[in-house]
């Protein structure tokens, strides 16, 4: 994948953003429910999602959630972010084909976040008794994925880089 100068610096400073909303999430969480997040990090995705397209946002994901994980997390965090970055990535993808709303699009990369993490806790603990946590984080996905689609929206308004 050849890349202009221009491209590679955008990717390289929305993966910085990412890291550092990443870190900001690590020290001042915003619930004392495990798991609820508002998903700072992901606003970059989003917006490299909108901009370019999905193997730049899957780098930028992947990359973010590997440096998080190593100075925040364990193995299991970042195994936990790489199964809810991958299907939030994919339906998001799915949804942008389909010209859904940049608000719908966050919404169900929100959603499916939670959902890929809960399917994963449930193959790891061997456990369905975690569908019972479902709901709250499925609300919380929603809610944190409408913030995320207001705030992306607001800085694809505002920026004037290029793809």
């Amino acid at each position: 994948m050849k890349l202009s100068t221009q491209k590679l610096a955008s990717l390289g400073l929305f993966t910085a953003v990412a890291i550092i909303f990443g870190y900001i999430e690590a020290m001042i969480p915003i619930s004392t429910i495990p798991g609820i997040k508002l998903g700072l990090a992901n606003l970059s995705v989003l917006y490299i999602l909108q901009r370019y397209s999905l193997k730049e946002a899957v780098c930028v994901s992947a990359i973010r959630i590997f440096v998080i994980g190593f100075m925040f997390g364990n193995m299991f965090s970042i195994l936990y972010s790489l199964s809810g970055a991958l299907l939030s990535l994919g339906v998001m993808t799915l949804m942008k084909r389909c010209h859904a709303s940049l608000l719908a699009t966050s919404m169900a990369g929100g959603l499916t976040h939670n959902v890929g993490q809960l399917i994963i806790a449930m193959l790891i603990v061997e456990n369905r008794a975690l569908l019972w946590y479902a709901p709250v984080l499925l609300i919380a996905g929603l809610a944190t994925g409408l913030v995320i689609g207001i705030v992306t929206n607001e800085v694809l308004k505002r920026t004037v880089i290029r793809p």
